[in-house]
């Protein structure tokens, strides 16, 4: 979700969506109790038509992302991954409805878990392969799970996340049973380092490429692990990252992935490196494994756009050394 995007939803919807009523309506805007504050008299206005807001009685205003910022003190990165968290398809987007396949998506089926097992099917072990990562190198961390969707029975990889859910992976869906973070840690003293990915098959390709580049030593056990397991949960990562002097972050090279890696370097600032240049002209880790460059991509200049528009430094590059 951009930011245009996320000032585009309405208002009034947010606030519903809260339990949040409007006391009186005159047509075009609403007046409602304040929800930034104790507030007896209506003085929180929400004008429909410019989907802004003003707080009569502390004299602020602004934008949907702004009022997110206001009650969860965040920043606007931090918003606008609330936003996407909160059950989005329940709101309009200000000016028009949105899609009718994203209101069916709200309905879709609640995934029912069958059997979880370590790693044997040929066709998941199969489609690793497929992206470069040998059975071998995935099974300490990931099973296969059984799962049924509106009564169908499917497979897919296992990927357990913090909370106990698993993200979920074959050649035809991509999901999860729940979302967090997946935080790796190595046992004995703490590590001073920690590195970041977007995805879970982002992280086996780091096992694969440091153990084909350093047969020898690939190190792996050096260092912890975050995996995102989505752009969503940076907030949480942000959380788990804080003991941490080293944060190398191999994210995608997209929008998202660079506004993930710049909310992690404004929290910690020269901590943080982002080892994406590592793998330019490539959409994420595992491309770069398998060789598949992006195609009519211009990564630099989109990453330029979006400094300007949220008016941040680039994170500093990483020192020369032995790369991924």
């Amino acid at each position: 979700m951009t930011y245009k995007e996320a000032n585009n939803i309405s208002i009034k919807d947010y606030l519903n969506s809260l339990g949040i009523q409007p006391v009186t309506e005159k047509g075009s805007y609403g007046m409602y109790r304040s929800p930034l504050r104790e507030d007896n008299t209506p003085s929180f206005k929400v004008d429909y038509n410019a989907n802004l807001w003003c707080d009569y009685g502390t004299g602020e205003g602004g934008t949907l992302i702004d009022l997110v910022m206001k009650q969860n003190g965040c920043n606007a990165y931090g918003a606008i991954c609330r936003l996407e968290q909160d059950d989005t398809t329940s709101f309009s987007f200000h000016g028009k409805d949105l899609p009718e396949r994203d209101t069916k998506r709200q309905a879709a089926s609640p995934i029912e878990i069958r059997r979880i097992q370590p790693l044997q099917n040929p066709a998941l072990m199969r489609y690793l392969q497929e992206r470069g990562i040998s059975p071998g190198t995935a099974a300490p961390y990931v099973q296969e799970m059984y799962y049924r969707i509106g009564g169908k029975p499917y497979f897919a990889l296992a990927f357990r996340n913090d909370s106990g859910g698993y993200e979920l992976r074959n050649p035809r869906f991509k999901g999860s049973t729940s979302k967090d973070i997946t935080h790796i840690r190595q046992q004995g003293e703490p590590r001073e380092k920690c590195l970041v990915f977007e995805g879970f098959m982002d992280y086996l390709s780091f096992l694969t490429l440091r153990m084909k580049n350093c047969p020898t030593m690939p190190d792996l056990d050096r260092q912890d692990y975050v995996i995102l397991n989505s752009t969503a949960n940076v907030p949480k990562a942000i959380d788990v990252l804080f003991p941490y002097k080293r944060i190398h972050c191999m994210l995608d090279n997209d929008e998202a992935g660079f506004r993930a890696t710049q909310a992690i370097a404004l929290e910690y600032s020269y901590r943080v490196r982002d080892f994406s240049d590592n793998y330019r002209g490539y959409s994420d880790l595992n491309d770069y494994l398998c060789g598949r460059k992006q195609e009519q991509k211009n990564s630099t200049s989109q990453a330029q756009e979006i400094k300007q528009e949220t008016g941040q430094r680039a994170t500093p590059k990483q020192k020369r050394g032995r790369g991924i």
